[in-house]
This record gives structure tokens, sequence and C-alpha cells, in this order.
């Protein structure tokens, strides 16, 4: 087995490591705090405050209000719930407005919502993967219900106007909705300007757990269940709560708030050196770089090279990054954003993404780099990929 001190992870998007100061705030609550929330007496009020904490914790990261978060699963969970939610709170409307390359979490609800009725609009994407908000602003009509719009892509990486495509929605009287699971803790998102109805994060994509994630509503009172049971979270979400999650995702938004306002440009250096080394060795294409971005990924493009195989040759090396969303693994068809975004299904196979965070350093970097252009050197049968 390979010591995780000799792994150079580069899969960031996927998840991430669990912080270590993360882990130490879960601990007490897998141990001498082990009372439900909902008990009576005093021994629960311990993890009835670690709740209460965290909910601080996220809504500051958000510049929200701790109110407007309820603590879910995961991001699935929430995504799932901001669109049920949504068609509740308009009953009248049948319509939906998304786009072709939104996560699973939301293509395949919306391919639900289509078995029971409803109408769906996937919108497209332009070459360099950036949404066009005239046809946004063209799909939405009174009949729509909620607008989703991610606000990062977990690919490209590049992210979307989602304030204009939530102004666009409220002018039809429809909710908006972003899935910021990939943004949260990796750019800032301020919702105090009332913009965004719905959005969806996950702890384990910036160094929290697995297993917890929250949902923001501007108006908590909008959040319908489909969980139904106690009256945990304020009664919007049934299910003893997952206190050790919980109070991880708290510090893990904590954290990710302090690296923004301290050191906002870090992992964008790490990530810009790893592809100037790639432009000078490679006829690679680096997709989404004509926009803005998230500032941990990269996202390539090997014409002629299977991507499959590229990621083992540097698994050899013990490099670990991805073809794409670690939720499509295993699927034998190509990249749904890459097939958005104009690319032949065989271009859409030879797509590389690497995602950095802040346990990664400049020498791996360098060291990834390096390694990904001769792998790529190899697969390609040219001195230069």
């Amino acid at each position: 087995m390979t010591s995780n001190a000799n792994i150079v992870y580069l899969d960031n998007n996927a998840t991430t490591r669990v912080d270590p100061a993360v882990r130490d705030a879960m601990l007490p609550y897998l141990s001498e705090s082990y009372a439900n929330p909902s008990s009576p007496y005093t021994f629960a009020r311990a993890p009835m405050l670690a709740i209460a904490q965290a909910r601080r914790q996220v809504a500051a990261l958000l510049s929200a209000e701790p109110e407007q978060i309820t603590f879910t699963s995961c991001g699935t969970e929430s995504s799932n719930t901001a669109l049920h939610s949504a068609l509740r709170a308009r009953p009248g409307r049948k319509s939906i407005v998304t786009t072709s390359v939104e996560h699973p979490s939301i293509l395949r609800y919306c391919e639900r919502l289509e078995s029971h009725g409803y109408n769906v609009t996937y919108l497209p994407v332009d070459r360099n993967g950036q949404l066009v908000l005239k046809e946004l602003e063209l799909s939405i009509s009174d009949d729509t219900a909620i607008v989703s719009v991610m606000w990062a892509n977990n690919e490209t990486g590049i992210l979307f106007p989602v304030r204009e495509a939530a102004a666009a929605a409220h002018c039809a009287g429809a909710l908006f909705h972003t899935d910021a699971v990939q943004a949260c803790g990796k750019v800032t998102i301020d919702l105090s300007d009332g913009l965004i109805d719905l959005l969806s994060l996950s702890a384990h994509k910036f160094h929290g757990p697995k297993g917890v994630g929250a949902l923001f509503a501007r108006d908590p009172d909008l959040l319908s269940s489909y969980l139904f049971g106690g009256e945990q979270e304020r009664g919007r979400r049934a299910g003893t709560e997952n206190v050790p999650g919980i109070a991880g995702i708290g510090k893990a938004a904590e954290l990710a708030g302090a690296q923004l306002r301290e050191h906002p440009a870090d992992i964008a250096e790490m990530r810009d050196a790893f592809e100037q080394t790639l432009s000078g060795a490679c006829s690679c294409l680096l997709t989404g770089t004509q926009g803005a971005r998230l500032p941990n990924t990269s996202h390539i493009v090997f014409p002629g090279v299977e991507a499959e195989t590229l990621i083992h040759l540097l698994d050899f090396d013990h490099i670990c990054c991805s073809s794409g969303s670690a939720c499509a693994s295993g699927s034998s068809e190509p990249s749904h954003v890459l097939t958005a975004m104009g690319f032949s299904r065989q271009d859409a196979r030879s797509a590389l993404r690497v995602s950095f965070s802040r346990f990664n350093s400049s020498h791996d970097a360098e060291f990834a780099a390096g390694r990904v252009v001769e792998a790529a050197r190899r697969l390609s049968g040219k001195h230069r990929c």
C-alpha cells in the first residue's frame, strides 16, 4: 500500500482531505458529548450548541443569516430539496430552466420531473463553456417555477453569471437556485444582496467531512422537506442530526473563510504554474481560460490521448487526478460538459481535470506537470505531446 506521504493528490474537486482542525472539532461529538441534541436534559446541551455554532459559521462564509441555513446529508440532497421546494412553492407553474452542463444531482432530478409532466429547458453553453444570458432570458416564462444554474462547473471550473441569471428569473416571478458545491470555500460568496433564493453546498468539497451538506434559503419558510419524521432542523429536515458532521462543516466553513481572506491567490498561483509548464511543452487545449473560473481547477484536453489511460499512468507516479466528475466515474459515455461545449466524443474522452487545494504545494504542481507531459508524450507517440 502506498503511503499517503507519497501521494500527490490533485483531485480536490472530487473530494478534499479533512483539515486536522476540522477533525478535532468533530471528535468531542463522537466521544464525550454524544447525546441526541433533541433530548431535554443538560447533557444534550453541548451537541445542541455545536449545531447552533456551525449554523453561524456556515452563514458567515456565505454572508447570510444563521436561520437561513438548513443542514442536510450532502449537496445532492440540498439540490433535490431546493427543486422540490420551489415546485411546491409555485404549484401552478410546470416549467424548469437549467443548463446542459449541470451536476447529475440536477440533471437526473429534472429527468424525473419530465416523466411527471414538467417541461424542462436545458440551456446550451458556447464553445468556451459559457452560458449565454440572452438565451436564458428568452427561455424563462410566466410558467417557470425555478431557474437552476450552477455557480461553478465541476469539470471545467468555469464560473457562471448567477446573479444576472437570478435577476432574470425574478423578473418572471420564478425562484432561483444555484448549485454552489464546487464554488463554496473556493471563491467569495456574498448572499446579502438577496438575489439568490436557494443555494446548495457540501462540506467535503472544502476540507470538511463527507456525509454533511447545507441548503441556504433566503426565505426559510420556502423549504418543503421530502423527509417526514421528527421536528429536527426546525421541522424542515427530519432525522437525528449528524452532530459530528455538522460541527465539521462549521469548522471547515470558518477555515475556508480565513483562507479566502488571508491567502486568496495561493492556490491560483499553483494552478497557473502547472498550466504554464504544460502550455510550454504540449499542444494541449486548456478549457475555461477565456473567462472567470475557479482558482484551483485546470481542465486540459489532449487530442488523440485517452484520458483514462493517462490517469492510470499518472497513478503509477502516485498522482491522483481525474477525467471529470467523480459522480460519473465508470460511465462509458464521454463528458456531457465537453460535448455540450461542442467537442467531439473522441476529444471529450481526452480531458484531464487537475484540482488543487491549500494542502498542495508548488512542488506538487511542478512534479505533476512534468509527469503529465511525459505521460501524454508517451501515449501520443510523439516527442512533444
